[in-house]
């Protein structure tokens, strides 16, 4: 009863923290053993298949090509907490063969590393068209400065906008509710690579658009964002279909 009673307390703080968000998505990120990574892919991918047997809300899966420790990003939005630590929700997950499996299942035996993560994001009708028209992202994962938190995410608002002055995609923008070391990460969706490198722009026009998002100038926009932070990874990944 004590152990629900804190649950219960648990989820309220965090419901609190997540009103003044948008939708709520879990997280995860997975090395898998050496060897072992089309396997995991498979098992993740019969889940992914098959998600409404196990919950609400389609799972994308990410797998990275370059620039982190890990091997895959899987995203999955959720409707409420209460509603996901539910008993429920909970039993309808452990009949799936790669959620949130006990310690020691033979899950693991494929799996190096998987660190999970409650995030709020943008809502659903700007997340999915990116996951559906898209198959090239871009991930930065970003953990703050002590108190640099809130001016991290407004950096990566005004980057947001500096994009749209540029005709550019913006990214979309995740923050930490609980579970990971990390404070916050952006997804942007590509075509391909020649689209993520986008065109070509001339400096004075890039320059005013930078100054226009609230930056010294578009040369400032990499020196102020790194100011900011304690670390910074960076990764291309492919979606897996």
């Amino acid at each position: 009863m004590r152990n629900f009673l804190l649950l219960v307390i648990m989820i309220t703080m965090l419901q609190v923290h997540a009103q003044s968000q948008n939708q709520l998505y879990k997280v995860s990120l997975l090395r898998a053993k050496p060897g072992n990574l089309l396997e995991l892919i498979d098992i993740i991918k019969t889940d992914n298949a098959n998600y409404q047997d196990f919950q609400d809300n389609k799972p994308y899966l990410l797998r990275h090509s370059q620039g982190d420790h890990w091997d895959l990003m899987l995203i999955t939005p959720i409707s409420s907490l209460d509603k996901y630590f539910s008993r429920t929700e909970a039993i309808k997950r452990s009949k799936s063969k790669s959620i949130e499996k006990p310690y020691g299942n033979e899950y693991f035996d494929l799996v190096s590393f998987q660190e999970e993560a409650i995030v709020a994001g943008p809502p659903l009708n700007r997340f999915t068209p990116a996951m559906e028209n898209f198959n090239l992202f871009h991930i930065e994962i970003f953990t703050a400065l002590a108190g640099k938190q809130a001016e991290l995410v407004k950096q990566r608002q005004n980057e947001n906008k500096f994009y749209a002055f540029i005709q550019h995609r913006p990214n979309l923008i995740f923050t930490r509710v609980f579970g990971p070391s990390w404070d916050i990460f952006t997804l942007g969706g590509y075509e391909d690579l020649h689209d993520f490198a986008g065109p070509e722009i001339a400096f004075e026009v890039e320059d005013k658009a930078a100054k226009d998002a609230g930056f010294e100038g578009v040369n400032f926009i990499g020196s102020y964002l790194r100011s900011l932070l304690l670390e910074h990874h960076d990764t291309l990944a492919g979606k897996v279909n």
